[in-house]
């Protein structure tokens, strides 16, 4: 089975096959506040936004693809990550780390090496910098 690459996220410039779904988006702020004796809430933003695209779903990778995938984490701790920014509409490129990758074995050869992986999931998370 041929698997398409596609521009939807790009990581260290390699391109991944489009997710499942569409991913979820979110955007965190960091803030330092508290409520004043009026019970209003009284602060400031900290920093820039942090990005966490959660949720990356392929439902079918070859044993192939999915181990270049996860090597791209196992190289780079933090790699650079270019994905759509809903906040701005354009595309950004971020420094993020990989949290949790699963899958679920699909096929084995005869020796009971695997040949593919089903529901493959990652998500990938801001390093803030």
């Amino acid at each position: 089975m041929s698997i398409k690459l596609s521009d939807f996220i790009i990581v260290n410039g390699h391109q991944y096959p489009a997710p499942k779904y569409y991913p979820n988006f979110q955007v965190t702020t960091a803030t330092n506040a508290a409520r004043n004796a009026a019970n209003k809430v009284v602060g400031q933003k900290l920093s820039r936004d942090n990005y966490k695209i959660d949720s990356l779903e392929w439902p079918y990778l070859d044993a192939e693809i999915w181990s270049t995938m996860l090597q791209e984490f196992d190289k780079n701790f933090f790699s650079s990550v270019r994905f759509w920014d809903m906040v701005n509409n354009k595309w950004r490129t971020l420094t993020m780390y990989c949290g949790d990758r699963t899958a679920d074995v699909f096929k084995i050869d005869s020796s009971g090496r695997p040949l593919a992986y089903i529901n493959c999931k990652m998500n990938l998370i801001d390093a803030g910098w």
